[in-house]
């Protein structure tokens, strides 16, 4: 079965995409390529349980097992030494990430506390988007109980667009509330 908000895009999003934009050929329409999540987990080296629960969680929400990252140099001031984990990732394309995209924008956004929108300063200049949360507790499938500890993540949105103007109106057109 299609994703609901890959339909949107190839019925909706496309066309006025390429009505705004004028595009010469079809492959030049923005297209939302991948979505990485990022947990740093500083607490992995003093007990492995925060690295467990952390990509428990991702996996819960992902619905895609992650990958553990480990340092790749030491640093004295932060107390890590190379090879220690100090974060998990998981990167979704197709149709996980448009599932996980639609569950981002519909419901997670939402339940945020005084939501006023997303801010607009996260755009790198080559199209792509980066978004952090400050607590994984937005999601439903999280179950509150079992939460450790409260953990941020940064959303990076990976696009084919050239220009923030084209990746905003992309994501804009798919659903993304951005602030005013």
């Amino acid at each position: 079965m299609t994703p609901r908000l890959l339909t949107k895009y190839t019925e909706e999003v496309r066309p006025r995409l390429n009505e705004q934009f004028q595009y010469k050929n079809v492959m030049q329409i923005p297209r939302l390529v991948k979505v990485v999540i990022n947990i740093g987990v500083n607490e992995a080296k003093l007990d492995q349980k925060y690295m467990d629960a952390s990509m428990n969680e991702l996996t819960i929400i992902s619905g895609q097992k992650p990958v553990l990252k480990r340092a790749k140099k030491s640093i004295a001031g932060f107390k890590v030494r190379e090879g220690m984990p100090v974060a998990c990732s998981v990167t979704l394309r197709s149709g996980k990430m448009w599932e996980f995209v639609d569950r981002l924008f519909s419901i997670a956004l939402p339940r945020i506390k005084d939501f006023q929108g997303v801010s607009k300063k996260g755009f790198d200049g080559r199209g792509n988007f980066n978004l952090g949360l400050k607590e994984q507790l937005l999601f439903p499938e999280i179950d509150f109980d079992k939460v450790i500890r409260q953990r941020g993540m940064n959303i990076t949105f990976v696009t084919t667009a050239q220009t923030d103007e084209e990746a905003q109106l992309l994501l804009k057109e798919l659903g993304m509330p951005f602030a005013r």
